[in-house]
């Protein structure tokens, strides 16, 4: 018999310590993470227990138009359950889920799944119940990963690019300020996208002192002069470039690949995996050609991010 509790600040403790141990850990899951943008989620979190009163599996959820999704605030999401899960506890867990949106009179369930590459074992149980709940594939983004553990091979373009830098006399170093990176990123991605980041300087500068191992900030910089840099989310042995921007100064000298280079071949090399993030638009109908092109020029090849959709009856 599943229990479900919707979580509040009393679980905090139990929550973080489940986050920790769980197959498909990342720190945005920690509470300190996920509540930095409370004031624009409803939060709608479950908890699942068995009948010894032991937590089974988390689900960080938020609760909007009258669908449960697994997390609108997060790039990704879905079922957080430990070593000792099987494939039949997840398709209860699903069971026990719909039942209980269903009591709750929530009409849709919006399943994001943590991407494969973020697990510390095998964890898709999630995607054969997503598939035996007759989940619909609503979205699907394209993601350029490398595995650092097997031979990397840039373009003849990138070596050229990361070979003229060097010569330039640039210099690559890590920074704890992120104001006048955030600057220049702001100016970058409204000159080149009219938007802004997702994050304001004050929610990165909070959430990088929470999480200082996590969140980490590499420069470069000529004669003190700021050309490029790259915003990493940091999880085990995972890095992912949550922001990269190049200034007008730092594309001329190739700035932002000596930055990447530098990222990939010493700074983090003994990882396993060096994420780019999405290079789709538009729910993921969209390729944008130049820049996957420039991230599959060091090497990275696509894993795509699912978003799937389940009608609550």
């Amino acid at each position: 018999m599943i229990k479900i509790e919707r979580y509040s600040s009393k679980h905090k403790e139990v929550w973080d310590k489940f986050v920790f141990n769980a197959k498909s850990s990342h720190f945005l899951f920690f509470r300190d993470y996920m509540e930095y943008h409370s004031d624009r989620f409803e939060d709608f979190s479950l908890i699942f227990w068995d009948e010894k009163e032991r937590v089974i599996a988390l689900l960080p959820a938020n609760l909007a138009n009258n669908t449960c999704t697994s997390h609108q605030g997060l790039s990704f999401g879905g079922f957080l359950t430990t070593e000792k899960m099987s494939t039949q506890g997840v398709v209860s867990l699903f069971e026990a889920l719909i039942e209980y949106l269903k009591k709750s009179s929530i009409s849709k369930l919006i399943y994001k799944p943590v991407p494969h590459f973020y697990h510390s074992m095998p964890a898709q149980e999630d995607l054969y119940a997503l598939y035996r709940n007759d989940a619909s594939l609503v979205r699907r983004d394209v993601s350029s990963v490398i595995n650092l553990r097997q031979p990397i091979r840039y373009s003849k373009g990138r070596k050229w690019s990361v070979k003229k830098a060097k010569k330039d006399g640039i210099t690559v170093l890590e920074k704890e300020d992120l104001t006048q990176f955030w600057s220049l990123l702001s100016n970058t991605l409204e000159s080149q996208h009219n938007v802004q980041p997702v994050h304001t300087l004050d929610e990165m500068q909070g959430l990088k002192d929470a999480f200082p191992r996590n969140i980490r900030l590499f420069v470069a910089e000529k004669e003190g002069q700021l050309l490029a840099g790259a915003l990493l989310f940091v999880n085990k042995d995972v890095v992912h470039t949550q922001y990269l921007a190049n200034s007008v100064a730092g594309r001329e000298v190739a700035a932002l690949d000596l930055v990447i280079d530098q990222l990939i071949t010493e700074e983090f090399c003994e990882f396993r995996y060096f994420s780019f993030g999405i290079s789709t638009e538009n729910n993921g109908r969209y390729l944008n050609g130049g820049l996957i092109a420039q991230k599959e020029g060091f090497g990275a090849r696509a894993v795509v991010h699912d978003v799937y959709e389940i009608a609550i009856p």
